[in-house]
């Protein structure tokens, strides 16, 4: 799933070839694809797009006078630049094609989403807070505003494991599946220790590592074309996606916590005290 680091690289990547560019066609191939219908694509064609932002893992485009066109990649959905559209417009199918956009110079981008799980999102609307996932973000990790003191602010009252609080948008905007094992392994925390059990030296510390984590992808990724983003993403993951492999640090094994519908990775020697988590939901450290 492109997380904080790659959209904000999607987001620079737009901006130098998009800002400025007038749209002439916004061609939807899987209409659900489309989550709004007030204002309706056509809305968008003929305007210029002024500005390109990101609000956690959400994509705003914003155009002259007019609606704004904001995408969720979700899981398996990207972003694919094209110098030159083909003549032909696409035909609705099985295929991966989302949508397309169309501009006047004769380049623009596909949105395309692999596998069967359907959840790319487009929205087009006046306002990206008419967006319900817009809406409810909580702050931006990298923005300057975002302390030390606003992130022990963030956790305290919240009673459940780390893991999933780095992950809940409405906490912090931005981080998934892949950085918050990356941030915890940096930290090297336990995917599964409790927000309630943590001490200020371990709130400084896993503040430290979400910020530094999150800058140096964003600071890898800038300036990536978009078709290497996703290669690019994957050679800087150091746990995330490589269990087997020996831990860059200390040479441990990467193990792996499997869910219904994602896993979880981690080193047992930086994070668990050398014992390996159960591999089961709503898993404990081994006795």
């Amino acid at each position: 799933m492109p997380e904080l680091p790659e959209v904000e690289a999607l987001k620079d990547f737009l901006t130098e070839h998009l800002v400025g560019q007038g749209v002439t066609r916004v061609l939807p191939v899987a209409i659900s694809v489309l989550k709004t219908y007030d204002p309706p694509l056509t809305a968008l064609e003929g305007r210029a797009v002024t500005s390109v932002d990101r609000h956690g893992k959400f994509l705003d485009l914003a155009t002259d006078g007019g609606p704004h066109l904001v995408t969720h990649l979700a899981r398996a959905g990207w972003l694919h630049w094209k110098d030159t559209l083909p003549d032909a417009p696409p035909k609705p199918g099985k295929g991966p094609l989302a949508l397309r956009v169309a501009l006047e110079s004769g380049a623009g981008f596909d949105l395309t989403e692999a596998g069967t799980k359907k959840k790319l999102a487009v929205y087009v609307v006046r306002d990206p807070g008419d967006v319900p996932g817009v809406a409810r973000l909580g702050p931006d990790p990298l923005a300057d505003d975002f302390d030390e003191v606003r992130f022990a602010e963030l956790l305290d009252g919240e009673r459940r494991q780390i893991k999933g609080a780095l992950r809940d948008q409405s906490l912090i905007a931005g981080v998934g599946n892949a950085y918050s094992d990356e941030i915890l392994h940096a930290a090297r925390m336990s995917p599964f220790k409790l927000t309630g059990s943590l001490t200020p030296d371990d709130v400084h510390t896993l503040y430290e590592s979400l910020r530094s984590t999150l800058t140096d992808a964003v600071e890898r990724s800038r300036g990536v074309a978009a078709g290497r983003l996703k290669a690019e993403k994957k050679s800087g993951l150091r746990v995330h996606g490589r269990t087997g492999e020996p831990c860059p640090v200390c040479g441990d094994t990467v193990r792996e916590v499997s869910f219904s519908d994602s896993s979880l990775q981690y080193c047992p020697t930086c994070q668990t005290g050398g014992k390996p988590l159960a591999d089961r939901r709503m898993s404990r450290l081994l006795k």
